[in-house]
């Protein structure tokens, strides 16, 4: 679906990269935190960022956008205005005042949970994922799996930053979602 709204991002993803903050040891010692405040700080960054991912979608055949709390709602619901379409919130739980629908999915230390109202996507209906980051890709593919429950067709996902070493993504393609990422940042 094209919008009048969508036009072409003015930043390349390698303009983009150059914006994201790297804390170094946070929040364990060795980790590179990849810090999107600064990109969404930046009007121009964060402009591009949408734009770039809004064209993704929409070459996807995106009919709506998800988008998991918190980061994804960022990005997904902007997204999700460019191109005109509506926004599907997977929440934490016991966020949403209604009964809905959820999955269970491991973290590297426990397990945590998504949760969304069945009723905010109709059945077949195409669903892009949209998020800031995908590193071990457990969220990304709880959302997944909850969106398929719920009766969305959901095969691409679309995130600003990907950590390959991690191998979300590559769990994410397993599961039959494609993916495409602006930038990637190796060894971490």
């Amino acid at each position: 679906m094209t919008s009048p709204h969508l036009s072409g991002p003015q930043l390349l993803p390698e303009e983009l990269k150059a914006l994201v903050r790297t804390v170094p040891d946070f929040p364990h010692p060795g980790i590179q935190f990849r810090d999107i405040t600064t990109l969404i700080g930046h009007p121009q960054g964060l402009a591009a960022s949408v734009g770039h991912l809004a064209l993704l979608a929409a070459a996807a055949g995106a009919r709506k956008i998800a988008g998991m709390e918190a980061r994804g709602f960022i990005f997904g619901a902007a997204v999700a205005v460019q191109l005109g379409l509506g926004f599907v919130p997977v929440r934490k739980p016991g966020k949403l005042p209604i009964v809905t629908i959820g999955i269970d999915y491991a973290l590297e230390y426990g397990t945590d949970r998504l949760e969304m109202d069945p009723g905010a996507v109709g059945p077949g209906e195409k669903v892009v994922i949209v998020d800031d980051l995908i590193a071990t890709g457990g969220t990304a593919l709880a959302a997944a799996q909850l969106l398929r429950e719920a009766g969305a067709e959901v095969s691409h996902a679309l995130f600003v930053i990907d950590l390959p070493d991690l191998g979300g993504a590559d769990r994410l393609r397993a599961a039959g979602v494609k993916v495409d990422a602006l930038m990637a940042f190796e060894g971490e």
